[in-house]
């Protein structure tokens, strides 16, 4: 899966500015590329010098702005000792709340035992989650037992072979080629 090629279906705009140049890069690169190679050049954590051309520039910034005009985030000065760092904390607590209880209801009161039968933006957003290391934070707030089912499930998911279940998948394939490449 995780040396599966990323194919353009349509280079139609989306009017997000970041997916939109995205695409282009992804419509002007012969051969195609992996998801792993796309992964570490939209993030910025590859310095192949013939692939510079296809990097995003100052992603996190760019994705903090709009989260920032969107209100969902604010923006800050703190000072670290010497140097003064802009910070990007959370301004819109309900929004955070609820993509938190989304996962933990998906995992929880809605669980289809099946990664198959889950909602696509469920699944990729618990595949995010796991790969950021926040899903420890996402169910903190649960009861004990609670905590312990939404971990047990949750581990038996991510624990699938991607390739088996990108096989089987209808629409899902980007999202178990992500979580192989994470899971590297």
């Amino acid at each position: 899966v995780v040396s599966l090629q990323v194919l353009l279906k349509s280079d139609a705009p989306t009017g997000d500015v970041l997916l939109d140049e995205t695409l282009r890069h992804i419509k002007a690169t012969e051969p195609a590329e992996t998801v792993q190679t796309w992964i570490e050049l939209l993030t910025g954590e590859t310095w192949n010098p013939f692939k510079l051309q296809y990097q995003l520039r100052n992603v996190r910034e760019r994705i903090a702005k709009a989260l920032v005009e969107k209100g969902i985030l604010t923006t800050e000065k703190q000072n670290f000792l010497l140097f003064d760092m802009t910070t990007h904390p959370v301004s819109n607590a309900s929004e955070k709340q609820r993509l938190v209880r989304r996962l933990q209801e998906s995992l929880l009161e809605r669980w289809v035992n099946d990664p198959h039968r889950m909602e696509r933006r469920t699944l990729a957003l618990l595949v995010l989650a796991h790969s950021s290391d926040v899903l420890e934070n996402v169910f903190a707030s649960l009861a004990d037992d609670q905590y312990d089912v939404a971990m047990n499930r949750t581990k038996d998911l991510l624990d699938m072979d991607p390739e088996v279940e990108a096989s089987k998948a209808r629409g899902t394939e980007m999202i178990w080629a992500v979580l192989a490449a994470f899971n590297k």
